[in-house]
C-alpha cells in the first residue's frame, strides 16, 4: 500500500479528533440520563470505530451545550494559518538543491538565447541586406 502524504495524515488526524470531541460531548450530556437514552452513548462510541466514515450526528442537547465563543478575526486568522502550515508538505533539501539547479540552468540557456538573438541576428540581417543591394 502506498505511503500517505503529510496532508492525508493531517486530515485523517483532524477527523479523528473531531469524532473524539463529539463523542466526549455526547457522553458528558448523557451522564445521569435514563436507561433508554444510554443507547446514544453506545452510538457515540460507534462513531470512534474505524468502520464508521460518516460525520458524527450531534444531538440537540450537545449542540445546545456547545456555544460558539466570540474570537477576534485576527485570532481566527492566525489559528487558520497555523493549521494550514501543519498541512504543508515541505520539500527536502535535495529537492530544493536539484530544482534550484534546474532554474539556474534554464536562466543560463535563455540568457544565451536572448544574447544570440540580440547581437548576432541583426548582423545577419545587415549581411543579407548588403547582399541583396549589391546584387540588384
Amino acid at each position: 500500500m502506498a505511503k500517505k502524504s503529510k496532508t492525508q495524515r493531517a486530515k485523517a488526524s483532524a477527523r479523528r479528533a473531531e469524532k473524539r470531541e463529539a463523542v466526549e460531548e455526547v457522553v458528558e450530556s448523557a451522564e445521569g440520563v435514563e436507561e433508554s437514552e444510554k443507547s446514544s452513548v453506545s452510538a457515540a462510541k460507534k462513531i470512534l470505530s474505524k468502520e464508521s466514515t460518516t460525520e458524527p450526528a450531534l444531538t440537540k442537547s450537545s449542540s445546545a451545550a456547545q456555544k460558539p465563543k466570540k474570537e477576534s478575526s485576527i485570532v481566527t486568522f492566525l489559528k487558520g494559518v497555523r493549521s494550514e502550515m501543519k498541512r504543508v508538505t515541505w520539500p527536502t533539501r535535495t529537492d530544493v538543491i536539484r530544482w534550484s539547479g534546474v532554474v539556474v540552468g534554464a536562466l543560463l540557456f535563455f540568457g544565451v538565447f536572448v544574447f544570440i538573438l540580440d547581437n548576432i541576428f541583426p548582423q545577419l540581417l545587415i549581411l543579407i541586406d548588403s547582399i541583396n543591394s549589391t546584387g540588384a
